[in-house]
């Protein structure tokens, strides 16, 4: 009984000791962790003995009620492709939509984002308008939206009633039109803390282009402020056309528009577009996921 004990002892000591061991041993140097930002969700391994932490979040800032506005970034690239949706909250709903299923699709296939790209996806500007439609600022299913599409329009709003698609420095002005009704621009450009949200992490981040979604009418529009459509806007435009099938437009002209997100990237120099999904009810992925792929291409190295 003693030398079983003696022996179970010792086995004791031996697997401690080569815990410690393993713990505190330095990485080999042919073993490389790579992080992307602080707080990750994911890896992916690589080839060259890399372990990539591709997939990972970032909270850009809170919204009016508090809610967090957060950022999902896929790929360790330094060219990097931001796609934005929810600016108007329960009322686009889809846009929000549309935009997880990126991020699902990115997930699932982390290989389809080159490695010269980083992906950042912003399914939610507006957390506030969201949950007030569908009763979450998170995930949600159509079972949740109502069935009446008027019963959407206050979820386009953040909640001091003010348009977020009108809070932009391009051509701001505090009484704002959307389609044949006046609407709150904010009391200045930028008043809102979800529009600073965009702009401080815009402005922090060398963008190679944008791309927001909207809803509804069924195509794809370029930016600009005053200084013509871009080249690169153009090529970017028509690339997401002819990959989803969505009419190419060169501007929105429709009614006059002022404070507008995307032509203010233009303003900033950042090749951005509009996607305009077909209604307020449909995703209509696969055209997306074209799209999508396509930008990828474009801009691989």
């Amino acid at each position: 009984m003693k030398k079983n004990a003696i022996v179970i002892i010792v086995l004791i000591v031996i697997l401690i000791g080569a815990g410690l061991y393993f713990m505190t041993r330095p990485t080999p140097d042919n073993v490389k962790v790579i992080t992307d930002l602080a707080t990750t969700t994911g890896g992916v391994p690589i080839q060259n003995n890399q372990i990539v932490k591709s997939t990972s979040t970032s909270v850009l800032g809170k919204s009016v009620q508090g809610r967090d506005i957060t950022a999902y970034h896929y790929g360790t690239g330094t060219t990097e492709l931001l796609f934005i949706g929810g600016i108007h909250g329960g009322y686009e709903w889809n846009t929000v939509l549309v935009a997880y299923q990126l991020m699902d699709y990115l997930k699932a296939n982390p290989k389809v984002v080159p490695s010269n790209i980083k992906v950042t996806v912003i399914p939610v500007m507006n957390p506030d308008g969201l949950n007030k439609i569908v009763g979450t600022a998170g995930r949600f299913t159509e079972a949740s939206v109502p069935r009446s599409a008027d019963q959407t329009i206050p979820g386009r709003f953040n909640a001091n009633n003010v348009d977020l698609g009108r809070n932009f420095d391009c051509d701001w002005q505090a009484n704002a039109i959307w389609q044949n009704k006046s609407v709150s621009g904010g009391t200045a450009a930028f008043s809102e803390p979800e529009s600073i949200a965009i702009k401080n992490y815009v402005e922090s981040h060398k963008l190679a282009a944008v791309v927001t979604w909207y809803s509804a009418f069924g195509g794809v529009f370029a930016s600009n402020c005053h200084s013509g459509v871009s080249t690169e806007t153009n090529l970017i435009t028509q690339k997401y056309s002819d990959a989803s099938g969505y009419p190419a437009s060169q501007s929105f002209d429709f009614y006059a528009i002022t404070g507008d997100m995307v032509n203010w990237f233009a303003k900033k120099n950042i090749p951005a577009i509009s996607v305009l999904l077909t209604n307020h009810t449909d995703t209509e992925w696969v055209k997306n996921q074209a799209g999508v792929e396509a930008l990828l291409k474009f801009y691989t190295k």
